[in-house]
């Protein structure tokens, strides 16, 4: 986050966003409801001896910034390490929105993140070594994806 306002940090990628996109974006985001409860809402000034955001307001802040940007390209890296359980599913549903009709790189240790995805590539020491659908990678017996899906998830395989 930039040294600025909150609107700024949002508005960074479309400076001449008009409110009512600005507004949607940081719904869409759900960032817009803690927001409204700060003293300034989006005035605040935020960064160093400033207000301080949690690791998720953080990240609901970013996706508020790239639905305004709207690119139909998005890389996202790790998007929900690090954040409670709460914040985690606020942000998975604000990335669902944000993800539709956009090719996305999403990159993920925590394979429950990328479950719904179109095509997983599975990358070990540089090296594509499985790729397919989360369904496809789920029936390889032996495969790596499938074992370190069985590892996260306590011996369970997802289904969807």
């Amino acid at each position: 986050m930039f040294h600025r306002s909150l609107m700024e940090n949002i508005r960074y990628v479309k400076f001449n966003a008009t409110d009512k996109e600005f507004i949607e974006a940081a719904k869409l985001a759900h960032c817009h409801e803690f927001i409204n409860d700060l003293p300034e809402k989006y005035d605040i000034f935020v960064g160093e001896r400033k207000v301080k955001f949690s690791g998720g307001e953080r990240q609901r802040v970013s996706i508020a910034r790239a639905n305004l940007h709207n690119a139909p390209i998005l890389i996202v890296d790790e998007a929900t390490s690090s954040l409670n359980s709460h914040s985690e599913r606020l942000i998975q549903d604000a990335l669902d929105k944000l993800m539709k009709g956009k090719t996305v790189i999403f990159i993920a240790r925590r394979l429950f993140t990328i479950v719904r995805m179109d095509r997983i590539v599975f990358i070990d020491d540089g090296k594509i070594i499985e790729n397919g659908s989360h369904q496809q990678l789920c029936e390889k017996e032996n495969g790596n994806y499938r074992k370190l899906l069985e590892l996260q998830a306590g011996g369970s395989i997802f289904r969807f």
